[in-house]
């Protein structure tokens, strides 16, 4: 996904891990090298279930909160998903749809190739058996 993404943006991202002033730090999916990039990925296929939805909501929090923290601000924060369906609920008038545009997130879908998407809705029916 960070590669699709990557790509889309002419930029190479890679996981990073980012201290706030704080003390506390973050793990974040992707991040450009000059750190004016950052995203969170999410796989997921199909429609969000109730604590998914929240889950999105934190990934963004989490962005923006760093993002506030860097001496240059990013210029994108990034929710990566790779299905539409999974993010459907943040394109109407939902809370939390207009909280991550708030926040200055932008939603980005990637289109992964069918084995993958395959692999990762196989691996969704074997953890919710």
């Amino acid at each position: 996904m960070l590669d699709l993404l990557g790509a889309r943006l002419d930029t190479s991202l890679n996981p990073r891990r980012l201290t706030h002033p704080s003390g506390a730090f973050v793990e974040v999916d992707g991040a450009s090298e000059d750190l004016r990039v950052l995203v969170e990925c999410w796989a997921h296929q199909g429609p969000a279930k109730v604590a998914q939805k929240y889950k999105l909501v934190n990934d963004a929090t989490k962005l923006a909160w760093i993002a506030k923290s860097l001496e240059k601000r990013p210029y994108r924060l990034i929710l990566c998903v790779s299905d539409e369906l999974a993010v459907a609920h943040l394109r109407g008038r939902s809370w939390q749809g207009a909280a991550i545009r708030e926040l200055g997130v932008d939603i980005e879908v990637v289109e992964l190739p069918p084995d993958v998407v395959r692999t990762i809705r196989d691996a969704q029916t074997r953890q919710y058996r």
